[in-house]
């Protein structure tokens, strides 16, 4: 016979498959709104560099760090918008298996990061014209997100028939 753990929360049943879709839902619903607060604050910062004329940033020299900063910005508030249309989708699909639900949660999260942050680190260091190595983590956010998106759409398929 075991004891019981002295802590309440190992003791615990798991979450049910609709709290832990709520949980996922509202975390999608915050991360989403504030991915999109901070990539169009990004955006406004962008906009102030260039009407600045500062020239670290618009010189020619510098073009690769304005295209990958401008897709950094870009891709991020589009990832905030889909995290939320994700969290939106949570509540049409019920019967959506749980791990694959966790799954395309965790592959859009890490994609969202990812995508975003691999172009912005990509044009802070920029070497002879090409970006740095923060770009590389760019095509693993984007199988991040590619895999994300197709559980999802095979989900609502399924859902949908």
């Amino acid at each position: 016979m075991t004891a019981a753990s002295p802590d309440p929360a190992l003791n615990a049943p798991p979450p049910a498959p609709l709290e832990d879709a709520a949980a996922t839902r509202r975390r999608h619903l915050r991360f989403g709104w504030w991915a999109l607060l901070v990539f169009l604050t990004v955006g406004l910062a962008l906009e102030g560099l260039h009407g600045l004329k500062l020239s670290w940033y618009i010189a020619p020299d510098f073009e690769i760090r304005r295209l990958m900063w401008t897709l950094g910005h870009a891709h991020g508030a589009l990832l905030g918008i889909v995290n939320v249309a994700f969290a939106a989708t949570l509540s049409l699909l019920p019967g959506w298996q749980p791990q694959r639900r966790r799954t395309a949660s965790r592959c859009l999260a890490a994609a969202s990061v990812l995508l975003p942050g691999g172009f912005l680190l990509g044009g802070a260091f920029i070497y002879d014209g090409d970006p740095g190595l923060g770009v590389a983590l760019v095509p693993i956010g984007a199988v991040l997100l590619f895999v994300a998106v197709a559980l999802t759409a095979w989900a609502a398929t399924k859902e949908v028939d």
